[in-house]
């Protein structure tokens, strides 16, 4: 039997091709067979450049209908799609592509004569281009190629897409994700979440990374649903088309800033059903004052990027705010002690560890990472700390690791502090998240200087915009003697977090 996620998705392109799949603020819409066309031809674009089951295909664009085309086009042939966040700098392209040696690379028409750099340093095959108007190499290639309707057989437990993450030391790390782990999760979430062909999907998420890509666009085309593609946050956009649309998938930053428009109440989200919340905790306040204003709670779901979905806040029943649920169907979740991995008693805090057919196969060339991550039962250990109540719900109560999310992204704050010990006169640095109206974390950098050595906030800041992608860039830089530690000489972050933690509380929210 060939178990590629395509499949699941086909039958809709062919029982309803004349219904609009994608459409656009602009104006834009991509039927169903449009869509499926458009990816046919760029199924026989991907292997005229040489691409074989297996093989990455890199993808660093913007977001536009003809991403989901390309990743559509991926599957149907075997490739391992391979996303890259739009803010990566080249340093940080370079390690990714050096990883997974992949056969294509795709970026943006503007850079991509640079690009080619890549290519000579033998880190990629083919390097290609693809802009948000149907433009760039690959669709020009597309426009003359013939649809081909093969589809590649493949195993479940091939794989579908690697997701690159990382911990708070070393280097970032691929998870491995394959088509029944993604085709197995958006089932679940069709099923939890009541999906159905009359849905209409408010999409403004970038589709890089998990929630945007394997929740929101897989849930879709598993439906056979629609859904309204957004390039970026745009909250007077998403009032203007929610009398017509019916599910919203949005980080905590999208709630806080809808919350902030007059225009938000029960009349223009008369047609809404369904408001989903993730990547991020949603705080309290947000979920219960969305919900005075609209009489909507927003449903918050727990997932990561090595195993899509795991809980979520019940369709019918109490969605309780600080919490994330219950297990999906088919995903076990368990709470054990972090040294002796044993179970622990109901209602005390433990890690989180989960096992289901959306659980990853592992990371990249990392077979004994992979194996450390993993109980010998098959649970994977998250890193994550929570508590599951009388009732059987979750909630997240920390993290193992000191990781930050910030405006639904991650940050590792290790990978901030070598950059910022290496500039001149400081001593060392500790990264942290701290409580932020707007972002849930924001990133905060706390610095120690050499003995005579003088730097500023904005000196920090500025030397790292060439380094790291703005949304890993520290949003205020502390200046101070020593950083806490304890008598293992182990830095205090908890520390820091509480002495920084109103410093956002008294603003406007920024942008992000």
């Amino acid at each position: 039997m060939n178990h590629n996620l395509y499949l699941q998705f086909l039958a809709h392109f062919t029982q309803q091709p004349d219904k609009v799949l994608i459409d656009t603020p602009e104006g834009d819409e991509y039927r169903y067979i449009d869509v499926q066309t458009a990816s046919q031809r760029l199924a026989s674009v991907l292997s005229e450049l040489g691409v074989q089951p297996g093989d990455r295909v890199a993808v660093q664009v913007d977001k536009s209908p003809q991403v989901v085309m390309l990743y559509l086009a991926c599957l149907q042939v075997g490739a391992v799609y391979l996303p890259l966040n739009t803010a990566y700098t080249d340093a940080e392209v370079e390690y990714f592509l050096g990883d997974a040696r992949p056969q294509l690379y795709v970026c943006t028409p503007d850079k991509l004569a640079n690009a080619q750099q890549f290519s000579q340093q033998g880190l990629v095959v083919q390097v290609e281009c693809l802009g948000t108007a149907g433009d760039g190499t690959l669709m020009d290639r597309a426009e003359s190629a013939e649809p081909t309707t093969e589809v590649a057989q493949l195993d479940g437990n091939d794989l579908a897409a690697i997701l690159y993450t990382s911990g708070t030391t070393g280097r970032a790390k691929g998870a491995m994700l394959s088509h029944e782990n993604l085709a197995s999760n958006s089932r679940s979430l069709v099923e939890a979440w009541r999906y159905s062909a009359d849905d209409h999907l408010l999409h403004a998420l970038p589709i890089f990374h998990t929630h945007g890509l394997f929740v929101a666009c897989n849930v879709t085309l598993t439906a056979g649903a629609s859904m309204t593609f957004m390039s970026r946050l745009d909250v007077d956009g998403l009032l203007d088309r929610m009398p017509t649309a019916s599910v919203l998938m949005g980080v905590p930053t999208f709630y806080t800033r809808l919350l902030q428009s007059p225009r938000l109440d029960q009349e223009v989200v008369r047609n809404m059903r369904l408001f989903v919340s993730g990547s991020a905790p949603l705080l309290a306040e947000t979920h219960e004052e969305f919900q005075q204003r609209t009489g909507h709670a927003i449903l918050e779901r727990y997932g990561m990027t090595e195993t899509n979905m795991n809980t979520s806040n019940p369709y019918v029943g109490a969605r309780r705010p600080g919490t994330v649920g219950m297990p999906l169907p088919g995903v076990e979740v368990r709470i054990t002690d972090r040294e002796s991995g044993l179970s622990v008693a109901q209602g005390e805090t433990g890690m989180v560890e989960v096992r289901g057919p959306n659980v990853f196969q592992g990371y990249w060339q990392m077979p004994e990472k992979t194996r450390s991550e993993f109980r010998d039962d098959g649970f994977f250990i998250t890193g994550d700390l929570g508590r599951i109540d009388e009732q059987g719900y979750l909630q997240i109560v920390g993290r193992d690791k000191d990781l930050v999310i910030s405006g639904g992204y991650n940050v590792y704050p290790k990978e901030i502090e070598q950059l910022i010990d290496e500039l001149p006169g400081v001593l060392e640095s500790a990264v942290v998240g701290v409580a932020h109206p707007d972002l849930g974390e924001g990133v905060t950098a706390v610095v120690v200087l050499k003995d005579g050595e003088r730097l500023d906030e904005a000196q920090v800041i500025a030397s790292l915009q060439s380094s790291l992608a703005r949304y890993k860039q520290p949003r205020r830089v502390f200046f101070v003697d020593s950083l806490p530690r304890n008598v293992m000489g182990k830095v205090q972050k908890n520390q820091l977090r509480a002495t920084y933690a109103d410093i956002y509380q008294h603003k406007e929210a920024t942008t992000a």
